[in-house]
């Protein structure tokens, strides 16, 4: 039991997470004292520890599988791979614990202390602790802080139409835990998380099915982007049901049944495992904000202002919990804002790009003003592509369904959006966040040589179709 004591801090970062260790580990080189309190066992959050990180590196595999088919069509073939579960468990949660350990050791050196213990606010200047079994000898009851930042990320949303007690349905953790590998899977959701997930399932040997609710993969991201995936997803899954909705799931000894309605899917069809994937929800509840000044909407996001401030002046938040996009990168981002703006600076998140990427086969990837947000607000702008079939590193990595896109502003060429899709698209998008970031036009992209033959080449020979002086695009002049 923790001693009914109260413990003094500058900065108490309340999550540990990609935002929180950043704004704790930005703070101590800023000279603040700083103390993380994190309720997980290891620092990361969700992302290094259940999302991010142990998804990519099984996309990785799936990947590496993926291509050991494909390369029979360039004369290369391979025997059928052999998966070891176990064994592709421990590389996974290696790398885990390796980040991990990582991420402390950085924290320590920064002299931030680190309490793994449950936050609750007690009023706008401490928290109480709650540890999980024996609190560590000494450990305090209460922290006292002169600012916060809350940084307690998301979950994944469980609807309670899925909430049946049964392991075989699993959330995004359950998914990443790879306890086996089912012969059938259904998921429930046609959005990043569902695609990537399904996409590694599918290579390790699972018959994947798609359920969305809406008219198309991956909602809110423009068509021409991810028709090249979903071509190529049909070819991997079982099957895509778009405009379809899961009515009701029922537990047989045999597995999961789904009932289901809409265009195509089957009225019922038994699982052996079904992963819902239908967004996340922030953790805002169950913080104790009732005892502060903090306002919550009516989505369970934290109010706050460009410099992350709350209402309570004491208080900012960062990350998930702060509202959309719900990105590592964002809430890394906002993790330096906050504490600049807490030590007096002037510093705003004024950011014109946050990078999206689905680290799916091929990737997706896009910054700034969309296509479809553009013809949404009746914007005039020139939308400019590039197909990959006219890029001859596309062409040695047999991998032409790519596209790179950019969106300009008619009048002054300025590079109002990027979208990528592609193998290395994540990778690729960073050259396009930065031109919207600075402003740049047309000329400065078409003019910035590119290494040959590379897929950045695309960038370059967009811009320059902007003029239509593309070298390996032909496009007769009207």
């Amino acid at each position: 039991m923790a001693e009914n004591k109260t413990q003094e801090t500058g900065l108490a970062v309340i999550g540990g997470g990609p935002g929180g260790y950043a704004a704790a580990f930005h703070a101590a080189e800023m000279g603040m004292k700083v103390t993380i309190v994190d309720s997980g066992s290891k620092l990361g959050g969700v992302c290094l520890n259940r999302g991010c990180i142990p998804s990519k590196a099984l996309l990785h595999v799936a990947k590496l599988i993926q291509e050991s088919k494909e390369s029979a069509d360039w004369g290369v073939k391979f025997a059928k791979p052999k998966i070891d579960v176990d064994a592709l468990r421990a590389w996974k949660d290696g790398i885990i614990d390796k980040l991990a350990s990582g991420v402390e050791q950085l924290a320590k050196r920064r002299n931030v202390e680190v309490i793994q213990a449950r936050a609750t606010f007690a009023d706008s200047r401490t928290v109480s602790l709650k540890y999980e079994g024996q609190a560590p000898e000494g450990a305090p009851s209460h922290l006292s802080y002169e600012q916060a930042i809350l940084a307690t990320g998301s979950v994944p949303a469980m609807p309670g139409l899925f909430k049946i007690d049964d392991p075989r349905v699993m959330n995004s953790t359950g998914a990443l835990e790879l306890e086996t590998i089912p012969k059938t899977l259904l998921v429930i959701g046609g959005g990043y998380i569902g695609l990537e997930l399904g996409t590694m399932y599918a290579a390790l040997g699972s018959k994947v099915t798609v359920v969305e609710l809406t008219e198309g993969l991956l909602p809110g991201a423009d068509r021409d982007l991810v028709r090249p995936l979903h071509t190529r997803l049909t070819g991997l899954f079982e099957g895509i049901f778009l405009n379809a909705k899961v009515e009701k799931l029922e537990v047989r000894k045999e597995g999961i049944a789904v009932f289901m309605s809409g265009s195509g899917a089957p009225a019922e069809e038994v699982f052996d495992r079904v992963l819902v994937s239908v967004g996340r929800w922030p953790n805002s509840m169950n913080l104790g904000l009732e005892a502060t000044r903090v306002e919550v909407d009516e989505k369970g996001f934290v109010r706050i202002d460009a410099q992350r401030k709350t209402n309570d002046p004491s208080i900012y938040a960062i990350g998930d919990v702060a509202g959309q996009p719900m990105l590592a990168h964002k809430a890394s981002r906002e993790a330096k804002v906050a504490v600049e703006a807490a030590s007096g600076q002037k510093s705003t998140f004024d950011n014109t790009a946050i990078p999206a990427v689905v680290f799916t086969d091929p990737e997706v990837a896009w910054c700034g003003l969309t296509e479809t947000e553009a013809r949404a607000q009746k914007q005039n702008v020139k939308v400019v592509r590039f197909p990959w079939a006219a890029s001859g590193r596309a062409v040695t990595l047999a991998r032409t369904e790519g596209l790179t896109k950019l969106i300009f502003d008619p009048e002054s060429e300025r590079v109002l959006g990027v979208g990528i899709v592609g193998p290395g698209a994540g990778e690729l998008i960073a050259e396009g966040v930065l031109a919207v970031e600075m402003a740049a036009v047309a000329r400065d992209l078409a003019d910035t040589i590119h290494a040959h033959p590379t897929l950045s080449e695309t960038i370059m020979e967009s811009a320059e179709a902007f003029f239509g002086q593309a070298t390996h695009l032909y496009r007769p002049k009207r």
